[in-house]
């Protein structure tokens, strides 16, 4: 007759059995280590995952105790978020440089909530609070649909070295006609800009040679840090008491405006 001795523990929690089976004398003796039924999953404690693992195999009388082994997981360094993140790698200032809000915009020339805020919120900001002094703007690209969305971001920096970027902006954005469907092929992105009075051969020299490229790229970067998901993303800093406010989509011009006061008031 077999006979079986269980033993039970507990580490962290989770329950494991050692099954002692004893068929005859002439054979050795042997332990098998069972794992439970449901997975053992990752213990998260501050900084660090630690998993405890036990391997399973033959114990002799005379084996070492069980070893705990611990696997140690360090979370990558934090990305630190200055001022520059906001402000750097975007467009010009559209409004005056020492207004007492600055309203940063994350866009993507292709994304249809973008063209709404367009139509919709940011002609009434432009006249009620970026002509009165209250607010400047910068737009930073984040190219989140298709390199359709990458060129008009080249565009329009190299438009802006012609100091006419908000221009162009305007344009892209009056002729937009959808995610991927060809209005900002680089055909297009040209005829905008001569329609503009740009000097051609600097503007295609400039679209070609990419000579933002940096630019666009570091601005997409300060996007990732930040942690955006989508387009557009607004943050309004108060200059005055240094403020961050973020506010996510194609919001009415209610919610910007009682930002707006909100700042204007402290």
């Amino acid at each position: 007759m077999e006979e079986k001795d269980d033993f039970t523990f507990s580490i962290e929690g989770k329950d494991y059995t050692i099954s002692e089976k004893k068929s005859n004398p002439e054979k050795n003796n042997k332990q098998t280590l069972h794992a439970p039924s449901l997975g053992i999953g990752a213990i998260i404690a501050g900084i660090c995952i630690a998993g405890v693992f036990f391997g399973m195999g033959d114990f002799s009388e005379s084996s070492e105790p069980l070893i705990e082994k611990q696997i140690i997981v360090e979370e990558p360094e934090p990305v630190e978020i200055t001022i520059d993140t906001f402000l750097a790698n975007g467009s010009p200032v559209l409004g005056i440089a020492n207004a007492p809000i600055t309203l940063v915009e994350f866009g993507d020339y292709q994304c249809h909530f973008c063209h709404v805020y367009f139509e919709n919120t940011e002609k009434k900001i432009f006249e009620d609070y970026v002509k009165t002094g209250k607010v400047n703007v910068i737009f930073k690209d984040y190219n989140i649909i298709g390199p359709d969305s990458v060129r008009a971001s080249h565009a329009a920096q190299c438009a802006g070295d012609q100091n006419k970027f908000w221009q162009y902006h305007h344009t892209l954005f009056h002729n937009y006609d959808g995610e991927n469907s060809g209005w900002a092929t680089q055909n297009n992105l040209n005829m905008f800009a001569e329609e503009l009075g740009l000097d051609m051969q600097k503007f295609e020299k400039c679209t070609i040679q990419l000579e933002f490229g940096e630019k666009v790229s570091k601005s997409n970067e300060d996007a990732k840090t930040l942690g955006i998901t989508g387009t557009p993303a607004f943050y309004i800093i108060s200059t005055n008491t240094g403020q961050i406010q973020h506010v996510q989509g194609a919001q009415p011009y209610e919610v910007f405006e009682r930002i707006f006061n909100s700042m204007l008031e402290n």
